[in-house]
């Protein structure tokens, strides 16, 4: 069972077969897929899998922070079932790869650049080429 459906049960979260499928499709490492891709890997395994359902389970889940919505700033939000250990995203600018990244410390806020917010999280990518796209071509500016 994925640490993901292992959460949800824990929670005592509805687990209807379609949520069941696309926690089941948010499963492993390095997981950021967009709402598209989780659909289309749903309706694979449950094909009464409806997009609304992906939309509004996705939602759901990063309401209850199961989750972590992703926004890289090319393309479509992707969504990121690693919760549990704070880390950073490492972004292929070509290909668009996502893997997760765990920097040695933490980036942080001094508290005098914090303006009196309560600083509640913090997503920070750093973006490059991948070693397929490097072997690809040079960079372009």
């Amino acid at each position: 069972m994925s640490d993901l459906l292992e959460r949800l049960r824990t929670r005592g979260w509805r687990l209807t077969p379609q949520r069941r499928v696309i926690a089941e499709v948010l499963a492993g490492e390095h997981v950021h897929l967009t709402a598209e891709e989780i659909h289309a890997r749903a309706q694979t395994k449950l094909p009464e899998t409806g997009l609304a359902t992906v939309y509004n389970t996705l939602n759901e889940l990063v309401s209850l922070r199961e989750i972590l919505e992703v926004s890289t700033g090319e393309g479509p939000k992707r969504y990121d079932p690693n919760v549990r250990r704070p880390h950073q995203h490492l972004l292929c600018i070509r290909c668009a790869e996502l893997r997760d990244v765990y920097p040695a410390e933490a980036p942080t806020l001094p508290a005098s650049e914090q303006h009196g917010y309560e600083v509640l999280d913090a997503q920070i990518t750093f973006r490059g080429l991948c070693p397929e796209c490097r072997k690809q071509s040079p960079a372009s500016s």
